[in-house]
């Protein structure tokens, strides 16, 4: 059951993450007339689902979390159950958690300071939407979100900020003897919460605080060797002032992280709109303002630079001794930049009622690998349903995007005659494949090409047919149709192909 596969009415794709409390799936769901979406799955683990009070807690949560309907929080489309296992079917981020954004953007030195503020007003946005829920009769719902970290703020690669995990948060929160079993972000709890006090929201805004200090400063303030270092800093909720790591802070933005972080939650912002609008005066004398667009592009850069070697990483120009050392003392020089063609596919079983696949993922899978290796093709990545297939184009491009289109279309030809529906994308592209890893840098699969390909599969489920690149279009004399210009990130478009 924890592999990808069919799900109730949904089919697993990969599996994106496993947590203390749930883990989580890209899938894909299907309705009337070919219509089908991306979406994730989060299904709570086994050894929580056999807690009753741990359920209770989960679908009464989840109840509320399907309310929660705003532009900076993830939607919960459904609450269900699947012989036993307690699911939530919720909105698919394409892009980065903001934990995973900032650890992929030191190289380029300091986090930005107005895109930190956006982001951040961005969650606040969030919160106080949350905060002031109310029920059909008018009384709050004290809603809490309980975990408020990097690992929960998803940023777009359109430049959306959205929170996730309302609901699940809390329950695990609650519920009592779980604590080998869930593993709570303790360095980013309030000193409250870590006491087993009652929470209202300005729990949350302390959370909120710590990712603010920690994005400004590159530092983590309440992080200790272990638990209970953690949770002694926590209680303490000692912060030293974030200009002597940052000097460049303003003295307004000083005093508002203080008092975000103030130990008692009296001294605190009062609710989540007092916070914003605090920010927004900080924002507004600083000169710090920010749009969706900025963080859009700014993940642009931060991609294309995880795609670019590292300093000191070079290809010998001498050939390696018999241990595999370079000669010493040979001059060596950058990792020149290679073409690539790159296909990524995907199969899936297409929607009830129609006749079941003949063979399975797995030997389809094995069907593919055999072809695509017998045309020249790298598999890079490979999973029981799904492929990414590289050229490296040293002889130019139109052989290789010629062997790429062929492989799709014999994959589509397989793949139909198996019973599966395939969906496929072809992006050529450029990329600095290193001499030993025979991959490129760091960050490589959200990279250029990489990543386009795999956006084009994604669209290709929809369309039925193998989508391609203008650039891809350009080595081929026939059998292309333009399907239209198609914005991809922020204000960028391309136009975009399938093969007839």
């Amino acid at each position: 059951m924890a592999e990808p596969g069919q799900f109730g009415k949904y089919h697993l794709l990969e599996k994106i993450a496993t947590g203390g409390m749930a883990e989580v799936f890209r899938a894909r769901s299907y309705g009337m007339a070919g219509f089908e979406k991306i979406l994730v799955i989060k299904r709570i683990l086994p050894e929580l689902g056999k807690n009753q009070e741990f359920v209770d807690l989960f679908v009464d949560e989840a109840r509320i979390a399907v309310s929660l309907i705003h532009v900076n929080i993830v939607q919960v489309f459904e609450l269900g159950e699947v012989e036993g296992a307690y699911y939530m079917a919720m909105e698919y981020v394409h892009g980065l958690d903001l934990a995973r954004l900032v650890s992929r953007a030191r190289k380029l030195g300091p986090f930005p300071v107005h895109l930190a503020c956006f982001i951040i007003a961005e969650c606040l946005k969030a919160l106080q939407f949350a905060h002031e829920r109310t029920d059909d009769e008018g009384n709050p719902l004290n809603i809490v979100h309980c975990d408020i970290s990097p690992q929960n703020v998803l940023i777009s690669f359109a430049g959306e900020v959205k929170i996730t995990d309302f609901g699940i948060s809390r329950a695990s929160f609650q519920a009592e003897g779980q604590q080998e079993v869930i593993r709570g972000k303790y360095a980013y709890m309030s000193p409250e919460q870590v006491e087993g006090k009652p929470l209202d929201g300005r729990s949350d805004l302390f959370a909120l605080g710590i990712v603010l200090y920690e994005l400004l400063t590159g530092r983590r303030l309440f992080k200790g060797k272990n638990r209970d270092e953690t949770l002694g800093r926590v209680k303490r909720a000692e912060v030293p002032s974030p200009r002597t790591f940052r000097p460049e802070l303003s003295e307004a933005m000083e005093d508002f992280l203080l008092k975000s972080l103030a130990r008692h939650p009296e001294h605190r912002f009062r609710d989540a709109g007092k916070m914003l609008e605090a920010l927004g005066q900080v924002v507004v004398g600083g000169g710090l303002r920010a749009t969706n667009n900025d963080v859009a592009e700014y993940l642009k850069e931060v991609i294309d630079s995880a795609n670019a070697p590292k300093e000191g990483d070079s290809a010998p120009s001498a050939a390696p001794s018999a241990t595999g050392a370079a000669t010493p003392g040979a001059p060596v020089r950058a990792v020149p930049p290679s073409a690539v063609v790159v296909l990524s596919v995907e199969a899936t079983p297409p929607p009830r009622g129609i006749a079941a696949p003949r063979v399975t993922l797995a030997q389809l899978g094995q069907e593919w690998a055999n072809f695509v290796q017998e045309q020249g093709g790298e598999l890079w990545e490979q999973g029981e349903a799904s492929m990414l297939v590289v050229w490296v184009a040293k002889g130019g491009l139109r052989d290789s995007v010629a062997r790429a289109v062929r492989v799709a279309q014999t994959l589509q030809q397989l793949t139909t005659r198996a019973g599966y529906r395939l969906s496929a994308g072809i992006a050529p592209g450029v990329a600095r494949v290193q001499p030993d890893t025979r991959r490129p840098a760091e960050g490589w699969e959200l990279a250029g090409p990489f990543y386009l390909a795999r956006w084009m599969m994604n669209l290709s489920a929809h369309r039925g047919r193998v989508i391609l690149t203008e650039v891809a279009k350009r080595q081929l004399t026939r059998g292309v149709q333009l399907i239209g210009r198609i914005p991809i990130q922020g204000s960028r478009s391309i136009n975009l192909y399938e093969l007839g």
